[in-house]
């Protein structure tokens, strides 16, 4: 699932006149990025949601093979997204990726499959050291218990690559929603997990972040 439907408001004024997701960073758009990541995993479908600018992204992803799950009239955020795309990503874990990140490193999506673990885990999320992101100014996400348990503090930041079950969304009443509310009913009952990402990431979400990107693209591999 590539969650391509936001406004991408902290990317102004680069955004209006594309969607986000079609920003280009080494002169590929962000969700070229996310989907180079896809052969190196085992993906039977990809969907991807739309709103903002929809037609753009219609057009761009033609010739790809990606569903497309259309948000109309509003936009439902990620949980309302995931939910409305279950009809095309069928009722199996899902693997989940925000494209407004790039990444330098291990495969994430390959890495949340080889340590998935669906006895005790209801979701798993690919969390970033501050040491090896770039582009983000928050104060970090969640505390990586030695575990792997995942609780709320501001150890690491969380990286927009995620594994999870989705069940558990049916049972939330409103349309739209943020997968924070599902996240932290698993937190709950201590089925959310993560990892520590190995390698550099970059958050991609203001238009000073494009050259942040492109530099740790050329980093030497870690």
């Amino acid at each position: 699932m590539l969650f391509a439907a936001g406004f991408g408001q902290r990317m102004q004024p680069l955004t209006q006149d594309r969607p986000k997701p079609l920003i280009e960073v080494s002169g590929k758009a962000l969700i070229d990025h996310a989907l180079d990541l896809v052969p190196g995993a085992d993906i039977g479908r990809i969907v991807a949601n739309t709103h903002y600018k929809s037609e753009m992204i219609a057009d761009h992803l033609a010739t790809k093979p990606v569903s497309l799950s259309h948000e109309s009239p509003a936009i439902l955020e990620t949980g309302g997204g995931l939910r409305a795309a279950l009809p095309l990503l069928g009722p199996d874990p899902v693997l989940a990726l925000n494209p407004d990140a790039v990444w330098r490193g291990a495969n994430p999506l390959r890495l949340l499959q080889s340590l998935w673990n669906p006895t005790k885990m209801d979701a798993l999320l690919v969390c970033i050291p501050f040491k090896q992101a770039r582009g983000h100014d928050g104060t970090g996400d969640f505390m990586l218990a030695p575990d792997g348990r995942l609780t709320r503090g501001c150890g690491l930041i969380y990286g927009g690559a995620q594994l999870l079950k989705t069940d558990g969304l049916h049972a939330i009443s409103q349309t739209a929603f943020s997968l924070n509310l599902l996240w932290d009913q698993m937190a709950a009952k201590g089925r959310l997990y993560g990892v520590s990402y190995p390698g550099y990431w970059c958050d991609v979400g203001r238009p000073k972040s494009i050259a942040l990107a492109q530099d740790m693209l050329g980093l030497p591999d870690v």
